[in-house]
């Protein structure tokens, strides 16, 4: 999968139509293997406790993060006592591990220890899901309910809510891939449970989600925070002025430019492949007086970023009917 995506998903021209036979064999195969563990051919697992898949259907910054960060937290303002299980992509644990909120991204992963390190719940990864889940479970009896960090593809582990997290701008030419930027196409958001738009819909998309719930969400932050000191905040007009380099290894850094840019600062733009594997030399002030950057790319620059650092917190803010229908749903689940 690649960490950048290619200017051609962008539209359909002669790379993507030179593509597109790899597309609708990847899609052959992708709606085989799908109809296989809906008939029951391949063993899907169910863990004794409900489980929330947040997932999307293309490669690419979603806001999918934010979005399991908001849901833990309206699940624990509800009285629940969730855990999270994840992918770890981008680490390289073997089997399965729990990630400890200080925890190493180099080995866990980016976006795991930042979840780990914001939401206060337990964290697992692994290739397994399953295996992660009972882990997690065994380890954390206390836990009642899972939310699956980018599992949607994993159809191996039963979910009681799928929650798909779409953003046009991901959708690129609309095709599969490796012809563009799709997992599944758009007509899968129609089987969710529920619909998160990161920004507006197309009209054509909307329609593919037939009677599923849609809600749109925004990403937002406050202030900036000193990374190596959290509690030291700044609001962006103190940033102002001053010469800024933004980094971003993430799926959709041009946002995350743009949000920088619409406060009034002048930054020089600096876009990282996603997961990129960060050095001393890419954080270093040459030029600039200040770097910013992201929390996803901040768990990887913490122990040897410059003291002038700064961090763009963002939550996601979401319609709070959205979280009610997932309670309902899990609420009523027969493994709940």
């Amino acid at each position: 999968m690649p960490r950048r995506a290619p200017a051609f998903w962008s539209r359909r021209g002669a790379v993507a139509w030179a593509l597109m036979p790899l597309s609708l064999l990847f899609g052959a195969v992708a709606g085989l293997r799908r109809g296989l563990f809906r008939n029951g051919w391949l063993r899907t697992e169910r863990l004794p406790a409900p489980v929330i898949v947040v997932g999307n259907i293309a490669v690419g910054g979603s806001g999918k993060t934010p979005v399991t960060l908001w849901l833990v937290e309206h699940l624990k303002a509800a009285g629940r006592r969730p855990g999270i299980v994840s992918r770890g992509y981008g680490g390289h644990v073997e089997g399965v591990a729990e990630v400890p909120p200080d925890g190493d991204p180099a080995h866990f992963g980016d976006e795991p220890v930042l979840m780990a390190h914001l939401a206060g719940v337990p964290v697992w990864v692994g290739r397994d899901r399953p295996a992660a889940g009972r882990a997690l479970l065994a380890a954390h009896p206390e836990v009642d309910v899972l939310v699956c960090d980018d599992g949607l593809q994993h159809y191996r582990l039963e979910r009681d809510v799928e929650v798909v997290v779409v953003d046009q701008a991901t959708l690129g030419n609309g095709l599969r891939l490796p012809a563009g930027p799709l997992r599944e196409g758009v007509t899968r958001l129609a089987r969710a449970d529920l619909v998160l738009a990161h920004g507006a819909l197309a009209p054509s998309v909307r329609r593919a989600c037939g009677t599923t719930p849609v809600f749109e969400f925004h990403l937002a932050g406050a202030a900036f925070e000193r990374l190596s000191d959290r509690g030291e905040r700044r609001p962006p007009s103190a940033l102002m002025g001053r010469r800024l380099r933004a980094l971003a290894g993430i799926g959709r850094p041009e946002r995350f430019f743009a949000q920088l840019e619409a406060m009034g600062l002048a930054v020089e733009r600096c876009p990282l492949p996603d997961h990129h594997v960060f050095t001393p030399a890419d954080v270093a002030l040459e030029g600039v007086d200040a770097l910013v950057m992201t929390e996803k790319d901040a768990v990887k620059c913490a122990p040897f970023a410059p003291h002038e650092s700064w961090v763009w917190p963002v939550r996601a803010h979401v319609p709070s009917r959205a979280a009610e229908l997932i309670l309902e749903k899990i609420d009523g689940s027969p493994s709940a």
